[in-house]
């Protein structure tokens, strides 16, 4: 059963292999983190996930029931809860002076994915409130620090982010929201937002809002937004609760998926009644905000990436298992056994491409928690200005391109069930619908290619792109110095090179008033190539570390050779799939990368030419 949301053979990889998990823990910072603990932190959440939070992922099914204003979550959710809470598991990697943990994130994630995969729409309760915890302790008054952050923290009370309306989407500029200064310094707020991911529900005594409004007298557009906290129940100076906030939930949404998660329309000051604190400075407060959006944006990707973990594993172990159809190579012979339709090739290559995109996300996503690690133990002001540019470069690509392919991966764990997959019977039904929103929420899929082409590209004169383009040169150069490794190095160098081209064409061509709309209609096609280039990278370094190995357990550097131990010997057949993963992106999946960048390059003007009449449909 263990094995049905995660690998955790593959999440020892990345941690101890890859990313050298051990290496941060002889910093004073992370020093009681050795192997044994990161061992057993990570076998409590797999216990944790797979005993009390996945059996709570049918209930989320049934959904939430709305009544007066008040949310009902799922029953079994109360307990999930209630032991995430007593096990300390909401604050993994934040300092422990504010009810954290203190783990490197690297090991939060690893715990994180099997929550994830355990139960998506019960674990997206925590990560907003997460995320609200985070904004007010990095930009929170003391009062509003010693008020909320620790319940925050500890999940006593949840979080959420209150920015859509309904004629203000992605347009948050056009937000209506608006709020009345008092003589005692806090704020009236009146309006209406939707959308809003656990505004209401009944797993705590309160609810904390971070809510953007526009001050009366503010500026139009983005430009005169504000941030305020917004409690549900108003907290008293002691930190008991007072009245209720006029805060009032009018409806929760019939969404595709991610029943279990309540997803609100709230009216704040109905009643004339609801009082906020402003949270940083006047007509700052989308900045403010994005603080909170990137690690949501990031938490949106880690969401993709956990439902796809669990779709792979679920359609990995039923490929096993069903038996169906007589093996190929037996021919005409009618009295052949029925084998498992892992021994069919199609069932094999859609497997392939299974774990080959959940490989690349977790190594992916845990190197960007590397990234933070690295940034919470350095000294240097120069290595974290890197690092931070590096992450703003990455997060396009954790939340775009990750969860564009869980949706291609849970649909491909559909298929290999076949019939079975599409009804609610088998599990991955219900994750093909969860992950469709993904690609939708925290900024839609277009709007993060926008910001990879038109901000991370030439963010900071270019300097964090060239810093990502030469972390992966500097891969390429090791595995081209690893025997076995050559050919593949030197497709995916051919490959990569082609890239830096392009992306230094896709650079000039967004400055340039008549290229810069046809430029930006082949933003999301430029970011799947980012993300191509990227899963690839990651591949070739886990490539490089198994060869390595490979070689050491086996003594044998010939392909063929190292194939007849992999039989024999489970550490060599674990260390093999890694090559067949890397072998299958860049000598199958790049390819087809090669072929959307000759589009892009083409950048024909037909998306961007062609007038509304003639799109037809009147």
């Amino acid at each position: 059963m263990a094995q049905l949301i995660a690998d955790r053979r593959d999440v020892d990889f990345v941690l101890f292999e890859q990313m050298n998990v051990e290496t941060l823990t002889q910093n004073e910072k992370f020093n009681e983190f050795d192997k044994k603990t990161i061992d057993l932190i990570v076998t409590e959440a797999k216990n944790l996930a797979i005993k009390e939070i996945l059996p709570t992922q049918k209930d989320a099914e049934h959904g939430c029931t709305f009544s007066n204003g008040k949310v009902t979550v799922p029953q079994s959710f109360h307990k999930a809860y209630k032991l995430l809470r007593e096990g300390d598991w909401l604050a993994m990697a934040d300092d422990p002076k504010v009810g954290g943990q203190g783990m490197p994130k690297m090991v939060a994630l690893a715990a994180n994915e099997y929550f994830m995969g355990a139960n998506c729409s019960f674990m997206l309760y925590h990560g907003l409130t997460h995320g609200a915890a985070k904004l007010i302790e990095r930009l929170g008054t003391e009062e509003q620090k010693r008020l909320y952050m620790k319940k925050l923290f500890s999940g006593e009370w949840s979080g959420t982010m209150l920015l859509t309306e309904a004629e203000a989407g992605s347009d948050v500029g056009a937000l209506t929201t608006s709020a009345k200064k008092n003589p005692d310094g806090t704020y009236s707020i009146t309006g209406s937002k939707i959308f809003i991911s656990g505004g209401e529900h009944d797993m705590v005594a309160n609810i904390i809002h971070p809510v953007l409004a526009r001050i009366e007298g503010a500026p139009k557009g983005s430009r005169g937004i504000s941030l305020f906290i917004v409690p549900k129940y108003r907290v008293n100076a002691n930190g008991s609760l007072g009245e209720f906030n006029d805060v009032v939930c009018t409806g929760i949404e019939e969404k595709t998926g991610l029943h279990g998660n309540s997803t609100c329309s709230l009216t704040l000051g109905s009643k004339g009644n609801c009082i906020g604190t402003l949270i940083g400075e006047e007509n700052k407060g989308l900045p403010a905000m994005f603080l909170m959006m990137n690690d949501a944006r990031q938490l949106v990707g880690f969401q993709g990436f956990g439902v796809s973990t669990a779709a792979y594993m679920y359609a990995l172990d039923y490929a096993r298992q069903r038996i169906q159809g007589k093996h190929l190579l037996t021919g005409k012979n009618l009295d052949a056994p029925s084998v498992a339709i892992i021994e069919h090739p199609d069932v094999k290559r859609q497997l392939m491409i299974m774990k080959t995109f959940v490989e690349g996300m977790r190594s992916l996503i845990y190197y960007t928690g590397l990234c933070y690690d690295k940034i919470a133990i350095s000294n240097s002001s120069e290595e974290k200005e890197m690092l931070n540019g590096l992450i703003e470069v990455l997060t396009p690509i954790v939340k775009g391109y990750v969860t564009d392919k869980a949706l291609e991966v849970t649909s491909h764990a559909v298929q290999v069930y076949g019939g079975y997959g599409y009804t609610k019977e088998f599990p991955v039904e219900q994750l093909f619908r969860d992950c469709r929103i993904f690609m939708i929420y925290e900024g839609t899929n277009g709007i993060h290619a926008i910001d990879l082409l038109g901000r991370k590209l030439t963010f900071k004169q270019g300097k964090p792109f060239m810093d990502f383009l030469h972390m992966i040169q500097d891969t390429i150069n090791t595995a081209c110095s690893i025997e076995g490794l050559e050919t593949m190095c030197s497709e995916f160098k051919t490959v990569f090179q082609r890239f830096t081209e392009l992306s230094e064409y896709m650079g000039r061509a967004i400055s340039r008033p008549d290229q810069i709309l046809n430029a930006y209609a082949f933003a999301h096609p430029y970011l799947e190539v980012t993300g191509d280039i990227t899963m690839a990278w990651m591949h070739l370094w886990r490539s490089s570390l198994a060869m390595s190995k490979l070689q050491q357990i086996t003594g044998e550097k010939n392909s063929e050779k190292l194939k007849s131990t992999v039989e024999k010997n489970k550490e060599a057949a674990f260390y093999y799939g890694l090559l067949k993963s890397a072998q299958f992106v860049i000598y199958t999946l790049l390819p087809v990368t090669m072929g959307k960048m000759n589009a892009i390059f083409q950048t024909n003007g037909a998306a961007v030419e062609i007038p509304d009449v003639s799109f037809g449909g009147k």
